[in-house]
């Protein structure tokens, strides 16, 4: 089952921890930061205070929004855990981190960003395939092309048999916020 727009009170954001090489990747973030908080929904993250992750939540901040970061400890204690949060929840490993943004979550997005991003989404990605973890909408914002060749190499594993039909549908995707 996918949730629909009504559905979904928090939303948890997969971005990268730099704002990348684009203004449109920042731009993007303050955008969908404004967008949560416009509809209501809280937003769940990795609890930074850098990159695309500190432009996400300060944009929903800013707007009034609830932001709600989990970040592991080793990541904390280096200054990257952004103080000013709805909530911050400082757990012990990745493990934990991403174990707990899926139980807070109603849906994913994943922004543009490095490995962790992918490996985020590819992750919960999974879960929802599986069904026995979680069945949640799972979606890329494509800013700029930045997923075109994730989604050109989801397609090829669908024809190529790797992947069921039933389950390519599991990945949205859109260029618009």
């Amino acid at each position: 089952m996918l949730y629909n727009r009504m559905m979904i009170q928090r939303l948890c954001v997969f971005c990268g921890s730099n704002p990348g090489a684009r203004p449109e990747y920042a731009d993007a973030a303050r955008t969908v930061g404004r967008l949560l908080c416009r509809n209501g929904i809280e937003l769940i993250y990795g609890g930074g205070d850098v990159g695309l992750m500190g432009i996400l939540a300060n944009a929903c901040l800013q707007e009034g929004g609830r932001v709600i970061g989990v970040i592991p400890r080793f990541l904390a204690e280096k200054e990257i855990a952004h103080r000013g949060l709805t909530e911050l929840h400082i757990v012990d490993s990745m493990h934990q981190r991403k174990a707990l943004m899926g139980d807070l979550s109603d849906a994913f997005l994943a922004m543009p960003g490095g490995f962790g991003t992918w490996e985020e989404l590819l992750e919960v990605l999974t879960w929802s395939q599986l069904g026995m973890i979680q069945r949640k909408t799972c979606a890329v914002l494509n800013v700029a092309g930045y997923y075109d060749a994730l989604l050109a190499q989801v397609a090829r594993a669908a024809e190529d048999g790797f992947v069921r039909d039933a389950h390519r549908n599991l990945l949205l995707s859109d260029v618009d916020p």
